[in-house]
């Protein structure tokens, strides 16, 4: 049996977290069988990214999902702090609990775009690897031809295969259930129990 030695960080708003974004954690397990396990972190909400609901429900609305299934795991590290931690800070909190893990970073081609503006980039880049989802007509080998900086790393960027493709956005999704439409297929049934319990993203 090989054995299972990376953690996959999966960052993000989860405002709310949809079935995409299970379905793309899901697919990271099943495509690389050396990952243990995929971490979802949500930012804080002192983020700055207009709509963001509480921290505690998009954190339980995660939760609910997680605890059902052993290889994923919600950690609630960025919400505790005074401000929103840069994603290197991220990645070292995870690091120091699984010493014995590589640790890989899941972002879309066009946060990839612009990495080299991100705090400590370069460190980040090169202590850590980048597991890569194309969007819309991105190629991420045009992507790393075209920038200096990603071309001295590209040995840690992996581009994530056969994607999960999805019309539906979280924007979308609030848009709908502030019009009182139905979201219900879009997501667990844990979310949207969750969401008509609190009665969440209406006005």
């Amino acid at each position: 049996m090989e054995v299972k030695n990376k953690i996959v960080i999966f960052g993000g708003s989860f405002n709310p977290p949809l079935n995409s974004h299970f379905a793309i954690a899901e697919q990271v397990l099943n495509q690389y069988e050396q990952v243990d396990k995929v971490i979802f972190i949500p930012v804080n909400k002192k983020y700055e990214k207009d709509s963001l609901i509480e921290n505690k429900h998009r954190y339980e609305m995660i939760k609910r999902v997680v605890d059902k299934n052993n290889r994923f795991e919600v950690s609630d590290m960025d919400m505790n702090g005074s401000r929103s931690l840069s994603t290197i800070e991220t990645i070292e909190g995870i690091q120091k609990t699984y010493e014995d893990k590589e640790i890989y970073f899941l972002i879309g081609s066009d946060n990839l775009k612009e990495i080299h503006t991100w705090n400590r980039a370069d460190e980040l880049i090169s202590k850590y690897k980048l597991l890569v989802m194309e969007r819309d007509t991105d190629r991420v080998e045009d992507i790393i031809e075209n920038s200096e900086f990603l071309k001295e790393h590209k040995g840690n960027i992996v581009k994530l295969e056969q994607q999960i493709k999805s019309n539906f956005n979280s924007t979308y999704v609030r848009g709908q259930i502030s019009h009182y439409k139905s979201v219900r297929y879009l997501m667990p049934d844990e979310v949207y129990t969750y969401i008509e319990e609190n009665n969440l993203y209406r006005s």
